[in-house]
């Protein structure tokens, strides 16, 4: 048995018998976004909330997060997903939403968060790069690529806070964390809660 993914006793229409815990969730519509977010990661979501839709055209999607943010692109991909999903999505903070993580937080039409729960949001960056051997004009492209990301990033958190694009470029200019009190002061998040489970 995984350890990451444990299975329980459930009773069904066939018996008790084993299940696992991810599946047991996905039926009461809650999926997870626990670590990295990865193209694997981000994919898996994809298919879950897509899923979860044809089932039910009206019932709220709960995406729990706690993450401290990955890959961009696969992020702005899941982000887009969820935007564009016509059933109701709340998404809830119990730990860290960081970086992607915390952009992927914003694309809830109710963002919730714990009391002791944080946000943090920032400029993207390449962490992995190396631009060993690369010409001055092929770093100068990265750069290019980078700030159009992050305006991007900018315009997402923008209309999500109806703050202005100038103060949310000061914002991510560094790395700026928000206790669940403060992210509710910045429009980040819509309500801080106790209750996990509804």
């Amino acid at each position: 048995m995984e350890k990451n993914n444990p299975r329980i006793l459930k009773n069904t229409v066939r018996g008790t018998e084993f299940i696992e815990l991810d599946e047991h969730f996905l039926a009461e519509r809650k999926i997870f976004l626990l670590g990295e977010v990865t193209p694997e990661s981000s994919t898996g979501l994809i298919k879950q909330v897509m899923y979860l839709q044809s089932l039910d055209r009206t019932g709220e999607v709960i995406l729990y997060i706690d993450s401290g943010g990955g890959n961009v692109i696969s992020g702005l991909a899941l982000y887009d997903v969820l935007k564009s999903l016509e059933v109701p999505l709340k998404t809830v903070c119990i730990g860290n939403a960081a970086s992607m993580a915390g952009i992927l937080f914003l694309a809830g039409d109710r963002r919730v968060m714990l009391p002791h729960s944080r946000l943090m949001l920032h400029d993207p960056s390449y962490s992995h790069s190396n631009i060993d051997g690369l010409k001055a004009h092929e770093i100068k492209e990265m750069v290019t690529d980078l700030d159009k990301v992050g305006e991007e990033l900018v315009k997402i958190i923008s209309e999500v806070t109806g703050h202005s694009v100038e103060e949310i470029r000061e914002v991510t200019r560094k790395d700026s964390y928000y206790s669940a009190e403060e992210a509710l002061n910045f429009n980040l998040a819509t309500e801080i809660t106790s209750n996990i489970g509804g």
